[in-house]
């Protein structure tokens, strides 16, 4: 006889909530869209997460928290599922979560369409500090992939944009 989960697909979805996005501690998996879906069959637990970015060092991580935190909660045979379509977007973020990226400091993606990105000294990205519209593109690149690191010309702090895609 399969024993079961003592847990419902709600109840595992609540308890994921509490995993944070580890390069950004103010917001959940779940408010970052990352987490796509939890399948529960008898004594086992499969979550489908969709990274942010191929290759995005922190799914590693994430992939321990959820694990040793539903083992902690009485489902030891969890596995985690990397699901690559479709492409997780900046769409999956709701307006709470983006304000929170506002209020940690990262300016929120403005859409989910890469067109603008493909030229960056093109669109206008408003300091999460100060709010002026008056930013320069530093670099490409921030502390991660998924993030573009820009300079306010009004208050002269130096702040990361979250890319649309």
């Amino acid at each position: 006889m399969v024993k079961s989960i003592p847990l419902t697909k709600a109840d595992v979805l609540h308890l994921l909530s509490e995993i944070v996005d580890p390069e950004i501690p103010v917001v959940n998996i779940q408010e970052m869209g990352m987490l796509r879906d939890v399948l529960l069959s008898g004594d086992s637990c499969e979550v489908l997460l969709t990274p942010t970015y191929n290759g995005c060092p922190a799914m590693g991580i994430i992939e321990q928290d959820i694990l040793l935190l539903l083992q902690q909660h009485g489902i030891p045979n969890a596995k985690v599922k990397l699901v690559y379509a479709p492409a997780w977007t900046t769409d999956w973020m709701s307006d709470s979560t983006k304000e929170k990226l506002k209020h940690y400091g990262i300016a929120a993606p403005l859409h989910s369409s890469c067109v603008n990105w493909l030229k960056p000294d093109q669109i206008t990205v408003a300091c999460p500090n100060c709010g002026s519209e008056e930013t320069l593109l530093v670099s490409r690149f921030g502390s991660t992939a998924c993030k573009a690191l820009y300079r306010c010309n009004g208050c002269k702090e130096p702040f990361e944009y979250f890319k649309c895609h």
